[in-house]
């Protein structure tokens, strides 16, 4: 207790306590009350701009429209969520600041106040609380929409990846589709059938990893889907058609599957068939008939025959019915040619061997005759045997024969065939030795004759054919595209680019059709002139390089415009099975057919007195295919400044890994510490190596294509090689200018790198002919002038 109010200054420092107490604060009620009042009003300003932004972020996240690729909307999300942790920091302020204000209006005060202050007090109490609650309900408010938002937008940006990822596979299984579709299910050779299973296994290993992916993201969208999605209907939709063309791909490849691996057996069986066909006239063209006209050769002979047929599938039957009933699936009009073919073919054989049986059993069944021995008259010697028929000649004649195609016997041979048999018997030892193996001679050389003629009889009917079908492309697709009623199906970007879809394949039809095709007719009755014909028109098969150099062009005109129903009305109009693009191919087949034909005549043809003009004609078709090849490379290089045909003829083109190092120059020692070697492919010109770096276009899925980046080039003037390199037997060394720069070149096989130095050299040493020549004739000039006055002087 104080005596008094001035006690307090003991207490209580005299700034703090008013007038009245002995202080020196001042104090004035008024003024209190209008800081009071002003606070709360800047309080309830807050409180309404936090509104006011609320309502502003609300409006903006409920009308911006949204994009609809994945990185903007992961921006967008994420500015979002930044805003509304920046307005919830506001939010907690602002309550924090009601708050402070609130407790300032609940601690005790002086017994200074009087009661009407006290009320005043307690109305803004009631004021600021009032702002708190509704700043509350506010909060509670934008965080129930946020939430929904962000719940949405969630929804939305697993949509797009969703959808995004659908299209992708569906892209990809569409693609596959395509593919699977362009190999097909038949073929009339094995070869051909192997390549289309190899393609088909191919594209079922990607058809799996493909069909994974697609599980997965079927997957996702179950996921979404039990999640509730918004777009619940879309997504199992998308699932739904994914699973399907996934499932259409899978049976599609397992059926072709099927069907190429059944056709695969069935041409095993006929190849096989045709193997002992080969073999068993390989065994006849090959026995010693000389050593058959006693009766103890004529019974080995017998005996051999007998053992051959036992170990052979020849006495085995061989039923057409039964092998089409087996593959009726199958079969095609070509393979049921090829099995008549071949039963044809069986009979033929079983017909020679019976027919070897039946003399051969003659000459063991005979009985010996006395013969009168006469001793030879000298003026009168008997006629020496001439090479040709000597038994050796005659296997080595008959020792590189394989027999591909069918054997037809005229009927009138077993005739004439018995009678020789019949002469035997009553000729001299040596006359039967020697009519004997005249006949087999004759037998080899008329079986040679039957498979020439099949061969060029082949070669013509494949020529009639393939001009045929020129001619129904040309007139079927190309005239079309200016016909105009059915022009309007023709887009408009496509009008006007026959050229580039069919490139020069009217000037190639014009060849065949009125010179190639006439040419070669006029060989069917002597199938060695073929080769002139190939010679002749050499200079003019250059025109297929510029069709194969325009096909690039061409096939990416035509899978832009491929479902067109322009070109699908003109496959109907033509009945055809294939699309266009398979009638594109013809010209690329059929170049690459020439010289299978050419090889399989030349085997006949051995002895032919034109058999140098067959070789050259292969050799010509074989390096046109090369050039052609080489030129389809050439045409991708970019990047070379110049004419790239100063650099002379394209001679060889590969990949290779290459190592560089160089003698001077501090610029360029950088190399030297280069242990990873480049990889380059190189071309190789009459008068130049060029160095290029392949490259991979930019491009989806089958639209890419290899471009090669010119880099550097070396004159072959200035090129010297070193053929063995240290540590491989690949490498190569290629140096210039006196060994200032050596590449050390690693070819992937020995026998590119022995192809590439083969060339190389052969340029070297062309180059050193040129410049021993070019010396001769200076040398033979200085002569001349230095001669001359003596001559004169003379």
């Amino acid at each position: 207790m104080l005596s008094s109010a001035s006690d307090l200054l003991k207490y209580i420092d005299e700034t703090q306590l008013t007038t009245e107490f002995g202080g020196t604060f001042e104090y004035r009620h008024r003024d209190w009350v209008v800081y009071r009042t002003q606070a709360i009003e800047g309080f309830a300003l807050t409180v309404k701009e936090i509104a006011q932004m609320l309502q502003a972020f609300g409006t903006e996240l409920a009308e911006t429209e949204l994009p609809s690729d994945v990185y903007s909307i992961e921006h967008i999300l994420a500015n979002r969520t930044e805003k509304y942790c920046q307005l919830k920091k506001d939010i907690t302020s602002v309550t924090k600041e009601g708050g402070l204000l609130l407790d300032s209006f609940e601690r005790p005060s002086t017994s200074l106040v009087t009661e009407q202050q006290t009320c005043e007090k307690h109305g803004d109490w009631e004021t600021v609380n009032r702002l708190l609650a509704q700043l509350h309900e506010m909060e509670s408010a934008f965080d129930g929409f946020w939430e929904k938002h962000q719940l949405k937008m969630e929804q939305y940006l697993e949509l797009l990846k969703f959808e995004q990822n659908f299209q992708e596979l569906k892209n990809a299984t569409d693609f596959l589709m395509a593919q699977q579709t362009g190999v097909p299910d038949t073929g009339d050779n094995i070869s051909d059938v192997k390549q289309r299973l190899v393609e088909l296994s191919n594209i079922e290993e990607r058809s799996k990893e493909l069909l994974g992916r697609s599980q997965m993201v079927i997957l996702h969208g179950h996921q979404l889907a039990a999640n509730h999605h918004y777009a619940l209907n879309l997504i199992c939709q998308q699932c739904n058609e994914l699973r399907h063309a996934s499932d259409i791909l899978s049976e599609e490849i397992r059926k072709k599957l099927a069907c190429l691996s059944t056709t695969h057996e069935l041409l095993v069986q006929l190849q096989e068939a045709l193997d002992s066909c080969d073999k068993g006239a390989y065994f006849l063209a090959n026995q010693q008939m000389d050593k058959c006209q006693s009766r103890e050769g004529a019974q080995r002979a017998l005996q051999d025959v007998e053992k051959f047929l036992d170990s052979s599938a020849l006495d085995l039957s061989f039923d057409p019915q039964s092998l089409q009933y087996d593959f009726e699936s199958i079969l095609t009009e070509e393979l049921k040619a090829q099995i008549q073919a071949v039963h044809v073919k069986i009979g033929n054989i079983r017909d020679l061997f019976e027919n070897r049986q039946s003399c051969l059993k003659k000459l063991a069944d005979k009985q010996v005759r006395p013969v009168q021995l006469v001793a030879p008259r000298p003026e009168n010697p008997p006629r020496s045997k001439s090479p040709l028929f000597s038994p050796k000649h005659g296997m080595d004649f008959n020792s590189s024969l394989k027999f591909s195609f069918d054997l037809t016997l005229p009927g009138k041979r077993t005739t004439r065939k018995m009678q020789t048999s019949r002469k035997i018997e009553v000729m001299h030892d040596y006359q039967e030795k020697r009519n004997s193996l005249q006949f087999y001679i004759s037998e080899s050389e008329d079986s040679l004759d039957i498979l020439k003629g099949h061969v060029i009889h082949e070669l013509v009917e494949t020529e009639r054919i393939y001009v045929e079908e020129l001619y129904t492309i040309l007139l079927g697709y190309r005239s079309e595209m200016e016909n105009q009623e059915i022009s309007l199906f023709l887009p408009l970007t496509l009008r006007n680019t026959k050229n580039i879809l069919f490139g020069n394949m009217p000037e190639i039809y014009e060849f065949h059709n009125k010179v190639f095709l006439g040419s070669l007719e006029s060989c069917i009755g002597a199938p060695e002139r073929v080769g002139y014909c190939f010679l002749e028109r050499r200079e003019d098969f250059q025109m297929y390089e510029k069709y194969c150099q325009n096909k690039p062009r061409s096939d990416s005109l035509w899978r832009q415009f491929s479902d067109s129903a322009f070109f699908q009305e003109c496959q109907k109009k033509l009945e055809h099975k294939l699309a266009l693009d398979s009638y594109l191919l013809k010209p690329i087949q059929r170049l690459t057919k020439y010289q299978l034909l050419l090889k399989e005549l030349l085997k006949y043809s051995i002895h032919s007195e034109r058999v140098q003009e067959l070789q050259e004609a292969l050799v010509s078709m074989l390096d046109l295919l090369k050039s052609v090849n080489d030129s389809m490379h050439q045409i991708a290089i970019t990047g070379y400044n110049g004419d790239i045909n100063d650099l002379g003829r394209i001679l060889m083109q590969g990949s290779f890994s290459v190592w560089i190092a160089h003698k001077r120059g501090p610029t360029k020692m950088k190399e030297l510490a280069r242990f990873k070697p480049m990889q380059r492919h190189l071309f190789l010109y009459e008068r130049a190596i060029v160095f290029c770096k392949r490259r991979e276009e930019h491009g989806d899925g089958h639209d890419k294509t290899p471009s090669y980046s010119f880099k550097h080039f070396l004159k072959m003037n200035a090129v010297g090689i070193t053929e063995n390199v240290k540590g491989d037997n690949r490498k190569f060394e290629i140096w210039y200018s006196g060994r200032e720069e050596v590449y050390v070149v690693q070819a992937q096989t020995g026998d590119q790198k022995a192809a590439w130095l083969s060339e190389i050299r052969k340029i070297l040493t062309r180059q050193r002919e040129l410049i021993k020549v070019e010396k001769l004739k200076q040398n033979s000039f200085s002569d001349q002038v230095v001669l001359t006055p003596q001559m004169n002087e003379g």
